[in-house]
């Protein structure tokens, strides 16, 4: 009796050894994350690039976690009414005159309309990667610089790489343009898009991708949206 009461003992405590040691894991790895995280971030790209005095004005969005790009809807260089009609949404007259643009894993983007929706599950597969992704575009009337969006002033040239970028990010399916899904409001809507999101390679890795592809300087690793709108200061700081 005592002998398995011995060996039930040893049994927890060697349970309790294996748990610390993985959480010790699972904290170091966090930090090395969260350091490379931050250096990725500091790193930028295309460090000889200066705004022009004039151009197109586009927006680099956060929401705190989540970033995005704002193009006019219609400019002289391009108009979306074709790509992406009005009629995807469900009151097409709540067209706006800016479309948002972002880019996230289908799962999450779906049934986490507010962060209060978060569930471990989703979280989960987005982290560990995942080939099913979707561009989420929503239909603002206004856009001002500010602590949410701020104003970044492109050329004609990498206006145009933008468009053929953004494009380039929905998948088209037997047509010209995407089959539209419908979205949490009457501003908003998702598409089916190419690319694989994981923990590595996130919206916001996306968005400071794409901007740097385009010439603009942005940080070079940025899984995080601090990573991102670092390189594009509100008005006076």
């Amino acid at each position: 009796m005592a002998a398995q009461k011995a060996g039930g003992l040893s049994l927890i405590a060697t349970f309790g050894r294996l748990m610390a040691k993985t959480l010790a894991w699972l904290l170091l790895a966090c930090g090395l994350f969260y350091a490379a995280a931050t250096m990725g971030g500091l790193i930028g790209t295309n460090s000889q690039w200066r705004e022009p005095e004039s151009g197109v004005e586009i927006f680099v969005e956060t929401n705190g976690v989540h970033t995005a790009i704002i193009v006019p809807r219609v400019h002289e260089a391009h108009d979306w009414a074709d790509f992406l009609p009005p009629s995807d949404l469900s009151d097409p007259s709540r067209q706006g005159r800016y479309l948002s643009f972002s880019w996230g894993e289908r799962t999450f983007y779906l049934e986490t309309e507010r962060w209060e929706d978060v569930k471990l599950g989703p979280l989960l597969g987005a982290a560990f990667g995942s080939d099913e992704t979707l561009m989420h575009i929503y239909h603002y009337q206004r856009i001002s610089d500010g602590p949410f969006s701020r104003s970044v002033i492109i050329s004609e040239e990498q206006y145009a790489q933008l468009i053929e970028l953004l494009k380039a990010k929905f998948a088209l399916i037997d047509s010209e343009r995407p089959e539209p899904i419908a979205g949490y409001g009457q501003t908003d809507l998702f598409y089916p898009a190419m690319g694989s999101y994981s923990l590595l390679y996130s919206c916001n890795n996306w968005t400071s991708d794409t901007l740097s592809k385009i010439g603009v300087t942005a940080g070079l690793w940025t899984p995080m949206e601090n990573g991102v709108m670092r390189w594009f200061p509100e008005e006076g700081e």
